[in-house]
């Protein structure tokens, strides 16, 4: 007894050592790499421990989180210079806890969670209802017919939970759904890609990818009548998967800028893929010693069958050149920007694609940032470009308080209003074809797709780095339904609210403005609407910070359905899953369901984290 005692004494103590030497380890890293951004100058940046004036804390995250978010998610470049212990032992000293036996997001599902054999999908899944891609159609209207919605508005009032999925290992709910033959497409910040059962939620297959999911998926068709599954991933990695089996048809790189990612849905046509690249290297500047900046916007058109590149524009012609050097003597290069953060659109009558920019990190300003272009199909040749905010040039470090930090953020910095919506192609009554383009500015405007020239603009909000029109808006072809963020700008109950504006002359039709008292004690909870928004005919639904999604009369804004989706929820593949705010992708309906992501806990901006997907159906049924 004595000796068993001693013996265990012993290796208590080793586990002690252990496990000091490991908070030893974490802590130089996490100081040696970075606490050069996660400090209390840092607006975007969470802090290891509770400290005044910051949005978010790192120690309140789940330790596997930390490690995920470092190994495949928003980190991950980062991470990839830790290798897996360095990343362990950061992980478990952020969030003051043990890492324990590692487990893959893919290994948090249960057996339960998968379909049961013989489930099949129709021979031919674009056949029937369904929502495919970000913005259902070609023209990014996000508008569903009648038909497809397979709701209408008296049947909205109905609508009840029917059943929810957790995405193990993230603070922040998945990318929009795609519904395809009966299957809801979707993936997650953790890496995976799930094909669920429309009805159940029962899971079909799951695909891991190198990097985070926030790219929507989009189905076509692929050789031997079968059909493929595209989207990109925070790697910059574009991926064909099989339809029915998940099974892997080709994988290919279309960047190799270090910050560069794709969080966008690219857009399919005629058996060619437009996939849109963007980056976060806004928010490598943060460090004073990063060489700001070198990487520029792209679409890339890739076959669809092998994902061979057929062309690839750069929004900035240019190549960036060194320019002069920061306050601390760090070389600074330009001209950079110009990310492509949304889906483009495809115009089949003039054989043409538009795509909206983002704005320049550095001097020069680049032409081409916060712009529209107009880009030939056929060779990515530029036709037009109608840039809306000329001098727009800024990066996250224009957030820092003290001058070191700051010593990225261009002299004359812009207001970083940028593109995060997707243009929308659509006709007026008389016939005549509109270009619909909603910015950051808080400015929407109509633009003539021939040459691109600014036909009327109306201002809906003041605008600013979360303000205005985020990440999208719908038209029915009569009016354009537009809501506002503005969740940096504005204090709850001020901030958010939607807004109708008639397309043939931008003016405005009617005004809801954001619901008061939703918040009250709610820890980050605000009011912005930065979420896109979808419409059907006669109802326009709007996600908000605070976790609601609501649904309102397209006649006067009224709200006619509200549900707040911060619960706690059992969910069909057993992982434990919280709602919280809404943020990016917007709800997607199909055959009468509604499907709307929850939660967003990321870049420290202090909204309310969560990690599911609901379903929804009238009378749950």
């Amino acid at each position: 007894m004595v000796r068993v005692y001693s013996v265990a004494l012993i290796i208590i103590s080793f586990a002690i050592s252990v496990v000091a030497q490991e908070t030893s380890n974490g802590q130089m890293l996490f100081e040696q790499n970075c606490v050069g951004c996660h400090k209390n100058s840092m607006d975007r940046t969470p802090l290891r421990a509770n400290q005044p004036g910051t949005l978010g804390l790192l120690r309140e995250k789940p330790v596997q989180e930390i490690y995920q978010t470092l190994t495949q998610g928003i980190m991950m470049r980062y991470g990839k210079s830790l290798g897996a212990d360095g990343r362990r032992a950061v992980a478990e000293y952020v969030a003051g806890d043990s890492l324990g036996s590692l487990k893959s997001p893919i290994e948090l599902l249960s057996a339960d969670a998968y379909c049961e054999a013989g489930l099949t999908a129709p021979n031919d899944p674009l056949a029937g209802p369904i929502w495919n891609g970000w913005g259902v159609n070609l023209k990014n209207t996000r508008f569903q017919s009648a038909v497809s919605a397979g709701l209408t508005k008296l049947d909205v009032p109905r609508l009840r939970l029917r059943w929810a999925f957790g995405f193990p290992l993230v603070s922040a709910s998945g990318s929009q759904a795609s519904v395809v033959g009966g299957r809801v497409l979707v993936g997650a910040r953790s890496g995976l890609v799930f094909a669920l059962d429309a009805k159940t939620g029962c899971i079909h297959w799951t695909y891991e990818t190198d990097g985070g999911v926030r790219s929507s998926m989009i189905v076509g068709p692929a050789m031997n009548g079968r059909h493929n599954v595209y989207f990109g991933d925070s790697s910059a990695h574009v991926y064909a998967l099989d339809f029915m089996s998940g099974e892997e048809r080709w994988k290919v790189k279309v960047e190799d800028h270090p910050e560069a990612r794709i969080t966008a849905a690219p857009i399919l046509y005629e058996g060619r893929l437009y996939v849109p690249v963007s980056s976060l290297e806004e928010g490598a500047t943060v460090m004073p010693t990063y060489e700001c900046c070198t990487f520029r916007g792209s679409i890339v058109a890739l076959a669809a069958t092998s994902g061979r590149q057929i062309w690839k524009t750069y929004a900035i012609p240019e190549e960036p050149q060194p320019t002069d050097k920061n306050i601390v003597g760090t070389q600074r290069w330009g001209p950079s920007g110009a990310g492509i953060w949304s889906t483009p659109l495809v115009d089949v009558e003039r054989n043409r694609l538009y795509v909206a920019t983002g704005d320049s990190y550095s001097h020069p300003v680049a032409a081409e940032s916060d712009a529209i272009m107009a880009l030939d199909l056929d060779t990515g040749n530029v036709i037009w470009v109608q840039q809306t905010t000329p001098g727009d040039a800024w990066t996250s470090a224009c957030l820092s308080e003290t001058e070191i930090d700051r010593a990225n953020c261009p002299e004359d910095a812009g207001a970083d209003v940028d593109y995060g919506s997707s243009p929308v192609l659509t006709t007026t009554a008389d016939g005549q074809p509109l270009l619909l383009a909603g910015q950051k500015s808080g400015v929407m405007y109509g633009l003539n797709p021939e040459m691109g020239q600014i036909l009327w603009e109306t201002r809906v909000s003041d605008g600013g780095v979360l303000g205005g029109i985020e990440w999208g808006f719908a038209t029915d072809g009569e009016l354009v339904y537009i809501a506002i963020s503005d969740a940096f700008e504005k204090d709850p109950g001020e901030a958010g609210g939607l807004k109708a504006l008639r397309i043939m002359n931008g003016d405005l039709v009617w005004d809801a403005p954001p619901v008061q008292d939703t918040c009250n004690t709610r820890e980050g909870c605000h009011t912005g609407q930065p979420a896109a928004v979808t419409a059907i005919p006669g109802v326009v639904f709007s996600g908000s910070l605070d976790g609601h999604i609501r649904a309102h009369s397209t006649v006067d804004g009224q709200i006619i359905w509200d549900f707040d989706t911060v619960a706690d929820y059992d969910t069909v593949n057993g992982v434990a899953a919280r709602g919280g705010a809404l943020n990016g992708p917007g709800p997607t309906i199909v055959d009468g369901m509604l499907f709307v992501s929850s939660g967003y806990g990321t870049l420290g901006l202090g909204f309310m984290p969560g990690n599911v997907l609901l379903a929804f159906s009238v009378d749950g049924k």
